[in-house]
Order: structure tokens, then C-alpha cells, then sequence
């Protein structure tokens, strides 16, 4: 795993490539998929997280457009920290995200090549995906359901009396 360390003066430096290195360059990690961790030079203690929050705040102040985070959503998460048993979100954004990066891609891949399948029948596949992932997300498994319980066969129902015959 590439390790950057993290200085008193706040800068970084890529013990890999012997350099030091900015935000900018960690984001291009990223993008590229490459797995680091970012620690602190003196005591060791584990700055990923920290890192990568401050290049998201770094991308949510750039450019007006792609910003992600609005602000009723990021006073949704400021309210989940503070709820006394958080929800597991990290879990299900994880997911979410991961699903609808694999979609645009996959989306992405048909159009370049000449849409294999029509328009019609690409937006049903990502239709039904999503309702699989939202119903494994939620815990339903809805779709193996086979509704409510059916009473047995020799089982009387409450509308009906016994025959004279069945007493006994």
C-alpha cells in the first residue's frame, strides 16, 4: 500500500515516489483507483479520512456544478451524527454509490458502442437493478415473497361450522 506522510507543516509526501505531493495529486490517486493511506510523520496516526474529506470540500467549493453535497443534505448527516443510535448509512451510501457508478459506466459502454439494445430495454435493466438493490438494501427480498400465509387445506375457516358428520 503507498503510504504519504503527512508533516507538522502540512505538507504531504509520497514515500513511493520519494516527492512531495498535493491534494490534487491524492485526487488523481483516487480517480486512478490506486489504494494509499495518509499518516501523520511524527506519531503514525491514520489521516485517510481526513484527507479525503478535504478534497471533498475542496471539490464542493471549486466549481458550482458539481457540487454533490446540498446544504439540507449535509444537515440530514450533521443529524444523523447526533441521533443517539445512527443509522448504518455508510454501509447503504456505499452501495448506492458503488451501483450507480457500475450503471453509469455500463450505460456509458452501450452508447459508445452503437446502443446494442434499444433505448426501451437498457432503461428496464437499470430499472430492475435498482429495484433489486433497493430491495436487498431495505431487507425486503420482496421479490421472492410469496405473500401472506395460506391457511391449511383440511383446516376449517372461521366462517364455517363443522358437518354433524365430523363430530365425534
Amino acid at each position: 500500500m503507498r503510504v504519504i506522510r503527512k508533516y507538522a507543516n502540512r505538507r504531504l509526501y509520497d514515500t513511493e515516489q520519494s516527492r512531495y505531493v498535493t491534494l490534487e495529486d491524492l485526487r488523481s490517486l483516487v480517480l486512478a483507483e490506486e489504494v494509499f493511506k495518509v499518516e501523520d510523520a511524527k506519531s503514525g496516526e491514520d489521516l485517510t479520512r481526513t484527507i479525503l474529506l478535504t478534497i471533498i470540500i475542496e471539490q464542493e467549493q471549486g466549481d458550482g456544478d458539481a457540487q454533490i453535497f446540498s446544504n439540507e443534505l449535509l444537515e440530514q448527516f450533521i443529524r444523523i451524527y447526533a441521533m443517539a443510535k445512527p443509522l448504518p448509512l455508510a454501509g447503504y451510501l456505499e452501495q448506492g454509490t458503488r451501483l450507480m457508478m457500475e450503471q453509469q459506466q455500463r450505460m456509458q459502454e452501450q452508447w459508445s458502442q452503437a446502443i446494442r439494445h434499444s433505448p426501451m430495454e437498457m432503461m428496464r435493466e437499470v430499472a430492475e437493478e435498482n429495484l433489486r438493490f433497493w430491495q436487498q438494501a431495505m431487507g425486503t427480498g420482496m421479490a421472492g415473497s410469496k405473500g401472506p400465509a395460506q391457511p391449511e387445506a383440511d383446516a376449517p375457516r372461521d366462517d364455517e361450522t363443522p358437518n354433524e358428520d365430523d363430530r365425534t
